[in-house]
């Protein structure tokens, strides 16, 4: 597969002139060394591996820095914890920028080490997986979001669709968006997500969490992408595969913590409130979540019930991934009341809120802007809606909200 470029470039190279080091998170496989070492081909690539120490960074790591010389790309520092401290040294002694690019696919332990340790001195990024954009080779255009935000009543005007030959919904989903599986025929894309479980729990999740309860936690995994796009109750998950709430919550933090599920708190108008209530959880990739439902074709996932679901998961997914190039990124929630009304998504932005709806159906109704009309009038300050559908043109539902299409560039 040829490289295909990613929306946060421009960041990281103008960054890399006023940091020593840059750090680039993400999921494994979503193409973080492949970024780095296409930014900075001249450089060496160090991997690092979870069990051998090959090149003697965690027995002697100023030894290790001494042997191999900056600038250098670092694959996978959340093996070798012993060089961060030696890789603040390192930097202390010289002001030059640009030192040390580092990638990790883990972020709870080496996030706080180097919030202790490296303030100051290093430009933190996230990649996640490819947007539309980034698919048809547009890594160099924003998506629509921020668009939206400024200018909500007409942003949409003039935009186009994806082209005839972007796969259709129900494929897109069943493929998700890793990199690898854009080159895969319909029928390996379960073999990926095979391989790709198996490398995540040996990797990620022995490491990280010493979790002996191994069927335990492929049920886990299974129950958690079934939830996706839904409330979650930790203690509902816990009797489920037969651990305690506590266990529950560990195990999806760990999910949180390795990239692979992200949770959206719900809105409240009071911001006291909002510590409270639950949350809401995303699977990070559809075409994994379908994997672990065990649907093993797109026909399947056509007919399964989880389809708007995960139709939502990848709205969520997507609209998030486009605040990367956003310098102050906005506040994401979900709503929902009592009464059962509820909007998938709220975005607060500069004092305003911004409700999205998402709908896996090709022809919408009124009916549909039941939540965000309830919405509208819980709360002041709301401004002009979208309802995100499986059709194919752009149009107002009413004075207020605008229906588009989720291929929308």
């Amino acid at each position: 597969m040829h490289y295909l470029r990613r929306h946060i470039e421009k960041q990281i190279l103008d960054s890399a002139k006023y940091f020593k080091a840059i750090l680039l998170l993400g999921a494994r496989q979503v193409g973080k060394s492949t970024l780095l070492s296409h930014l900075f081909p001249h450089l060496k690539v160090i991997v690092f591996d979870p069990i051998q120490d090959i090149y003697g960074a965690r027995q002697d790591p100023d030894l290790f820095l001494e042997s191999f010389p900056a600038p250098l790309i670092l694959d996978e520092v959340q093996y070798v914890p012993e060089l961060l401290a030696a890789l603040k040294r390192k930097m202390d002694k010289s002001e030059l920028k640009g030192q040390y690019f580092l990638t990790g696919s883990q972020n709870l332990s080496m996030l706080r080490t180097i919030a202790e340790s490296m303030a100051g001195r290093v430009g933190i990024f996230h990649l996640d997986n490819f947007t539309p954009q980034e698919i048809l080779g547009r890594g160099n255009q924003n998506g629509w979001i921020l668009d939206y935000l400024e200018n909500p009543e007409s942003f949409y005007l003039g935009r186009e669709t994806t082209p005839i030959d972007f796969p259709p919904l129900v494929e897109f989903l069943f493929r998700g968006t890793f990199p690898a599986t854009f080159d895969l025929p319909t029928d390996q894309i379960p073999r990926y997500f095979r391989s790709y479980l198996q490398t995540y729990i040996d990797r990620d999740v022995r490491i990280q969490e010493d979790i002996r309860q191994l069927a335990e936690f492929d049920r886990f995994l299974g129950i958690i992408a079934s939830l996706t796009a839904q409330e979650i109750n930790s203690s509902h998950i816990g009797r489920e595969i037969g651990v305690s709430p506590n266990t529950a919550r560990r195990w999806l933090d760990l999910l949180v913590f390795s990239y692979q599920w992200t949770e959206l708190l719900p809105y409240h108008g009071n911001s006291i409130k909002r510590i409270s209530g639950k949350k809401k959880g995303y699977f990070k990739d559809t075409g994994f979540a379908c994997y672990l439902q065990k649907m093993d074709t797109p026909a399947t996932l056509a007919v399964n019930p989880k389809l708007g679901s995960l139709f939502e998961t990848w709205v969520v997914n997507y609209i998030s991934q486009q605040f990367a190039t956003m310098p102050v990124v906005p506040n994401i929630y979900h709503w929902r009341t009592v009464g059962g009304a509820e909007v998938d998504l709220i975005i607060e932005w500069r004092g305003k809120l911004y409700p999205i709806e998402m709908k896996c159906k090709s022809n919408l109704s009124r009916g549909d802007l039941t939540g965000i009309n309830a919405f509208r009038k819980t709360y002041t300050e709301v401004m002009p809606g979208l309802v995100i559908y499986a059709g194919a043109r752009c149009y107002k539902l009413d004075a207020d909200t605008v229906a588009i299409p989720w291929n929308l560039l």
